[in-house]
């Protein structure tokens, strides 16, 4: 089967072979490398070979013999001094894989957005091709930048992103970022928020609605992240922890899940915490389905987006989970490294501050 690729202009999208466009290679030596070699910032590197921003005499010599020293070829800076850059970046998601792709939508939405006003398309790969398809994809040029979505704590896509010749953000914080930007959601400050709006309302135990079977075998990044912040969150705050997985998408897997909860909740108040939102309506209908009143009988917390929460019924707490912020944010850092003398330099790894907003599924706490 051919693989294929869709060029994203806001709302319209084309279909086309990967196979006609992208050719194996990836340049050896990027110019981290030669910021490394040199002595100097990355940004110094870019300013030398742009002439967008004076460099003394002395500094431009270090760069150009460490470009000589490392047969560095700053293939896509001279096409930009050139006035050839394509105008496009690159998305990589790999779609098709547990069945993902409506989440996936508001991040596409808003990098394409993103790129149209800075007069970009947006090349979206959807072919999970791994660390062969990212060397297609940059080997003959065909983006200056790349997004990379779906990453793996253990990503060995990483270190191969890292040797190219363009910009890489990633969506999303591997265990070794290997000096790339990446941007998400702080997911460890959101399982703090969550368990502590439990505590503070004085539950006795916690169960978590856990992951699918195919996020947790991928490894995912924030799977990690949530789960071990919340584990000790959990333990600081003395409460007993339990988490269910892997838990499926649908109403069948949302009424055993009911069925579980219903059978370890005794006399004490029990808050569950639902951290991806796909389970969190299904779980509510399969509650009601039992005479269970969220915001009575149990408590519900989930992470979504807060117009999700908005328009559930019942409306239910959440901790914010908003991918359209992460993708802008994903886009400045992206373009900043596009055009390093724009703006302050963004932080190597930027989380999005979750928030929480109280709505009626949480149980207040006892009055005294």
């Amino acid at each position: 089967m051919a693989r294929t690729i869709a060029v994203v202009a806001c709302r319209n999208w084309r279909l086309i072979r990967i196979d006609d466009f992208l050719q194996r290679g990836v340049m050896a030596f990027t110019s981290k490398d030669v910021a490394r070699v040199a002595g100097v910032s990355q940004s110094t590197v870019s300013y030398v070979m742009t002439g967008k921003r004076p460099i003394s005499e002395r500094t431009r010599r270090r760069v150009l013999d460490a470009m000589e020293q490392l047969t560095y070829e700053p293939h896509s800076s001279a096409r930009a001094l050139a006035g050839r850059r394509t105008q496009v970046i690159g998305l990589v998601v790999p779609f098709g894989v547990g069945g993902e792709v409506f989440g996936l939508l508001p991040f596409i939405e808003t990098i394409a957005s993103s790129a149209r006003a800075h007069d970009h398309e947006v090349l979206l790969v959807t072919a999970d091709e791994g660390s062969a398809g990212l060397r297609r994809l940059a080997g003959r040029a065909l983006c200056d930048a790349i997004i990379m979505m779906d990453i793996q704590e253990q990503d060995d896509r990483v270190p191969v992103a890292a040797a190219l010749s363009v910009p890489v953000v990633l969506i999303g914080v591997p265990a070794d970022p290997a000096g790339l930007h990446c941007v998400d959601l702080d997911f460890e400050a959101a399982a703090r928020m969550a368990v502590d709006e439990l505590a503070d309302t004085q539950h006795d135990e916690i169960v978590v609605v856990g992951y699918t079977a195919s996020a947790m075998k991928r490894g995912l990044n924030y799977v990690g992240r949530f789960l071990r912040s919340v584990r000790r969150q959990a333990q600081v705050r003395g409460l007993p922890l339990t988490v269910i997985e892997p838990v499926e998408r649908g109403r069948e897997a949302a009424a055993k899940v009911a069925d579980q909860l219903l059978a370890q909740r005794t006399s004490g108040r029990l808050g569950v915490l639902v951290p991806h939102s796909d389970a969190i309506v299904p779980l509510l209908d399969a509650l009601r389905k039992r005479d269970v009143v969220p915001g009575r009988d149990i408590s519900v917390i989930g992470l979504s987006p807060d117009r999700e929460a908005e328009l559930s019924d019942p409306q239910y707490t959440n901790v914010s989970e908003e991918p359209r912020d992460v993708s802008r944010r994903a886009m400045e850092t992206l373009f900043w490294l596009l055009d390093p003398s724009s703006a302050v330099e963004p932080p190597a790894i930027e989380l999005v501050a979750p928030r929480l907003t109280r709505r009626t599924t949480v149980m207040p706490a006892p009055a005294h």
